[in-house]
């Protein structure tokens, strides 16, 4: 069987463009060419199987009064157990998390992922082997970040995020990526552009058999 790597995001797990320019198919989804879910696919090679569960919205535990079914923490049990075997896990949450109806600062962030860690951990979607999760802090919220339904502060807490993510990671002794470096657009300032998501693969790319 193949090494199956479960890829657990938000938007930018799912795609989501927010430049159509930047986009070979001008739409609002990074086609397969492009996403690095699909990149990461095709560096690896026929050997694993990735399988994007990106959703956008989507917060480690925090419960959206606006749209349902946004955290991951409420749904990682049947999730995980239909994608089971899982060889790896790769989380990439927390952009979602600083929105200001949340009301959660970087430590709280921190503490969310942390809550999300322990419950894919319980869920018996590992086979034979222990369970193997690899936490992606994402880039911070660009400063010229504005958006009313998301709401203010998001800039300057997005800024303490991957750290927490790195705390959080050591002390659950799960594995951590920090993606600062990949390219986030100029539009909204809070999502991959194509040359993000090639950056991302490719980091991933190298890091991944390392982990299996």
């Amino acid at each position: 069987m193949k090494k199956h790597i479960l890829c657990l995001g938000d938007s930018n797990t799912h795609g989501y463009c927010a430049d159509p320019a930047d986009c070979a198919d001008h739409g609002i989804r990074f086609n397969e060419d492009e996403r690095w879910t699909c990149r990461l696919q095709t560096a690896l090679g026929s050997d694993y199987l990735v399988t994007e569960e990106g959703l956008s919205g989507r917060t480690t535990v925090f419960v959206d009064p606006i749209h349902e079914s946004m955290d991951a923490l409420s749904v990682a049990y049947s999730l995980l157990k239909s994608h089971e075997v899982i060889d790896l896990l790769i989380i990439m949450l927390g952009t979602n998390d600083v929105k200001e109806r949340f009301n959660a600062n970087a430590a709280c962030i921190g503490a969310g992922m942390e809550r999300l860690i322990l419950k894919a951990k319980s869920v018996d979607c590992w086979g034979t082997k222990a369970p193997n999760i690899l936490v992606v802090a994402p880039p911070r919220i660009g400063d010229g970040f504005h958006d009313a339904v998301m709401g203010e502060g998001c800039v300057e807490k997005s800024k303490g995020v991957a750290e927490q993510f790195r705390i959080v990671a050591e002390r659950q002794n799960v594995h951590f990526l920090n993606a600062a470096d990949c390219e986030f657009n100029q539009v909204d300032f809070m999502h991959l552009t194509r040359k993000g998501h090639a950056q991302l693969a490719d980091l991933l790319a190298k890091k991944v058999p390392t982990l299996l």
